[in-house]
């Protein structure tokens, strides 16, 4: 075996338990409001906090510094591949630090002072459609990462677009409706 192997499959690894882990806690969200489940939908969310920082962000790095490893000893950076990775990395990045995590935060502190108010389950449910969207565009990521779409490769690319307009409208279509008037 050698180093690449490794480090190949130390960022298999890490990107399951990441993206994996995160789409469990994903469906059990989704289930508990299907099911109209406030106890088991306030599990997931707390759950998806305090894993979010310990556990996620980690395995997140992680399969980032394997990445940028092989690409920068091995594979190098300029394939179509790779820069989809990175782009879909980031923005899932992003939305992690800059929505969830802000967001996580309020809700805990929302529920410290007023208990499980209507406004906690709002806030949630709108972490749930973004949430949405940051697993299309991580199954776009996984997707990149078997598939290795080249410029020439039309119909997966294309596909790969869709998938992330349908999660952007599955997310974001309809947003208005779940913010609270202020009238």
């Amino acid at each position: 075996m050698d180093w690449y192997s490794i480090v190949k499959f130390l960022h298999v690894v890490t990107a399951t338990l990441w993206v994996g882990g995160g789409f469990v806690l994903f469906l059990l969200g989704l289930l508990a409001e299907r099911a109209g489940n406030i106890d088991d939908k306030l599990q997931a969310m707390r759950a998806s906090g305090e894993l979010g920082g310990r556990f996620f962000a980690p395995m997140s790095m992680l399969t980032l510094v394997f990445g940028l490893v092989m690409c920068g000893l091995w594979v190098g950076f300029s394939d179509l591949w790779v820069v989809i990775g990175l782009a879909g990395y980031a923005t899932t990045f992003f939305i992690g630090m800059f929505v969830f995590k802000p967001t996580g935060e309020r809700m805990g502190a929302m529920i410290a002072k007023d208990g499980v108010a209507p406004a906690v389950l709002g806030v949630g449910q709108r972490m749930m459609r973004v949430a949405r969207f940051d697993y299309a565009v991580m199954l776009v990521v996984v997707a990149d990462m078997v598939l290795k779409p080249t410029p020439h490769d039309i119909g997966i690319l294309a596909g790969m677009a869709l998938v992330v307009a349908i999660g952007a409208i599955l997310a974001f279509a309809g947003a208005r409706r779940l913010v609270p008037s202020t009238a």
